[in-house]
C-alpha cells in the first residue's frame, strides 16, 4: 500500500469515526443494486468503515406521466442533490445517463468516481420469444426513451411504440400481462437486478445500415457516477481511488458533446465513447428528431489525453449538420 493511500485510508476513519459514510440514492431496485456495488468498492479499500444506504424517493420516480411534463431528467436528481448539498447524506450515487445534459452540477458538488462502465447494449424482450424483425406489422413495443424511439423507427417505422415507466421489474410484468408485445431495456439493468435470462435479442451498437436494427447507446449509458461536496476532502480523496480514467475519459467525451449539442429529457441524442485498439479515444454521436424519420451523425476519433476536444468537435460537427434544428423541434 502506497503511503497516499495509506493516508487516504486514515483520514476517511477519522472522519467516519463516530457516524457511518451516507450515501444516497434512488429507491428503485436497480439504484439499490448500484449502490450495493458502490458501498462493495468503498469496502474493499475500507474494509471497516460502516456504511448507511439512504433512501431518497425522487419525483421522478413518483410521476408516471411524460417526464418531459415534469420538467425532465433533472427530477431523477435533484432530491438527491438537496441531501448532498444540505448533508444529510456524504456521497451521492447515479446513472450518468441520468444525470441532465442542459442542467449544470449544483454549486460546491463533483462527480468524483466513475466506476467501470458496463455492458452499454440495448436489448429487446419480447412476449413470445420472437426477435424484433419478426414481430408482425402494428406490434406494441414500449420504451421509455426517446433515444431508443427515434432509432426503432428508422428500421420498424410499422410498429407502434408507446411510453412504458416504472422499474424494470415493473416493465416486464406489463410485458408479461400482455399489454405490450415487447420492451426495449438496457442490458446492464437487467444483469444488475439479476434478470438478463429475459433477454430476448441484444441489439448491436452501431448502425450497419437501414434495414437491421441498431442501437447507438444514451450518453452515459452504463455508468455510475458518484457525486461528493468538493470541500469534503477526505472523501473526495476516496472517489479518486475508485475511479476509472478509462470510463472517465468516455463519461467526458460525451457529456462534452451532449452539453454543448443543450440536449434536454426529451432530445433523441445518442452517444457513445470508447478506447481503440491503438489507443485512440473514438466518439460516435447522433441526433435525431422524434421519429426518427430525419438524423445526423458524426464519427471522430482523438488522443485519450483529451476527451474534452473530442466531444466539443462532434457535437460542432452535428450542430453544423442540423443538430439544433432537430433538437429544438422535439421542444415542441
Amino acid at each position: 500500500m502506497s503511503t497516499a493511500i495509506g493516508m487516504m485510508i486514515d483520514d476517511i476513519r477519522e472522519r467516519f469515526t463516530d457516524a457511518p459514510l451516507r450515501i444516497g440514492t434512488r429507491t428503485t431496485p436497480l439504484a439499490k443494486a448500484q449502490t450495493q456495488r458502490v458501498a462493495d468498492v468503498i469496502k474493499h479499500h475500507v474494509p471497516d468503515l460502516a456504511i448507511e444506504p439512504v433512501g431518497i424517493e425522487t419525483s421522478a420516480d413518483l410521476w408516471t406521466g411524460d417526464l418531459s411534463l415534469l420538467g425532465g431528467k433533472g427530477n431523477f436528481t435533484k432530491e438527491i442533490d438537496r441531501a448532498l448539498i444540505s448533508g444529510k447524506v456524504d456521497i451521492a450515487v447515479h446513472s450518468m445517463k441520468d444525470v441532465p445534459g442542459d442542467v449544470p452540477l449544483p454549486k460546491g458538488t463533483a462527480f468524483g468516481a466513475y466506476l467501470p462502465r458496463g455492458d452499454v447494449h440495448d436489448v429487446v424482450i419480447t412476449h413470445d420469444g420472437r426477435p424484433l424483425a419478426d414481430l408482425p406489422d402494428g406490434a406494441k413495443v414500449g420504451t421509455s426513451a426517446v433515444r431508443r424511439r427515434a432509432q426503432l423507427s428508422v428500421f420498424r417505422p410499422d410498429l407502434i411504440i408507446e411510453r412504458i415507466r416504472g422499474s424494470v421489474h415493473s416493465r416486464i410484468k406489463k410485458l408479461d400481462d400482455g399489454e405490450y408485445d415487447a420492451i426495449l431495456l438496457a442490458r446492464t439493468g437487467l444483469q444488475r437486478v439479476g434478470l438478463d435470462h429475459r433477454i430476448t435479442e441484444t441489439l448491436p451498437t452501431a448502425w450497419i445500415d437501414d434495414y437491421n436494427p441498431a442501437m447507438v447507446p444514451a450518453v452515459g449509458a452504463a455508468v455510475i457516477g458518484v457525486q461528493a461536496r468538493t470541500a469534503d476532502e477526505p472523501v473526495m480523496a476516496l472517489l479518486d481511488e475508485l475511479n476509472d480514467p478509462d470510463t472517465a475519459q468516455h463519461i467526458t467525451a460525451e457529456r462534452t458533446m451532449l452539453h454543448m449539442l443543450r440536449g434536454h429529457c426529451n432530445s433523441p441524442i445518442a452517444g457513445h465513447a470508447h478506447t481503440t485498439a491503438d489507443d485512440q479515444l473514438s466518439l460516435f454521436g447522433m441526433v435525431f428528431n422524434r421519429d426518427g424519420s430525419q438524423w445526423v451523425r458524426s464519427h471522430s476519433w482523438g488522443p485519450t489525453d483529451d476527451p474534452a476536444s473530442l466531444g466539443a468537435w462532434v457535437a460542432a460537427d452535428l450542430l453544423r449538420q442540423g443538430a439544433r434544428h432537430l433538437i429544438t423541434a422535439t421542444r415542441k
